[in-house]
């Protein structure tokens, strides 16, 4: 079987250049949160190993834990059969939603 290289240029980034990226707790598999990421955000969290997202609202790349001391330390990232998501494994320092609680998924519908 033939070895195909991985670059990151092969994903499927949407027309305006994102890519969801799914956090989960690298221990439990909680999910922590859901976020974006472009090229860039993703070449910065490769290189430093703590999560870099593209903000939609703000328009601007911002490091988890930055200003609230709650990084996500990656562990590891993978991609899903249609390279249209990833899913990324952090160990996660203090609260992952904004609002404080662990997780973003922290209401229920039913």
């Amino acid at each position: 079987m033939k070895s195909i290289k991985f670059k990151l240029r092969d994903l499927k980034f949407d027309k305006n250049g994102l890519i969801p990226a799914i956090i989960q707790d690298y221990k439990n598999n909680q999910v922590l949160m859901v976020a974006y990421m472009n090229l860039e955000s993703l070449r910065r969290t490769l290189k430093s190993g703590k999560t870099c997202f593209w903000s939609r609202s703000r328009k601007e790349y911002w490091v988890k834990g930055l200003t609230s001391g709650h990084f996500q330390f990656v562990k590891s990232i993978s991609y899903d059969c249609d390279m249209d998501a990833l899913l990324i494994k952090a160990r996660q320092v203090g609260a992952a939603c904004h609002t404080g609680n662990r997780s973003c998924f922290y209401r229920n519908i039913k």
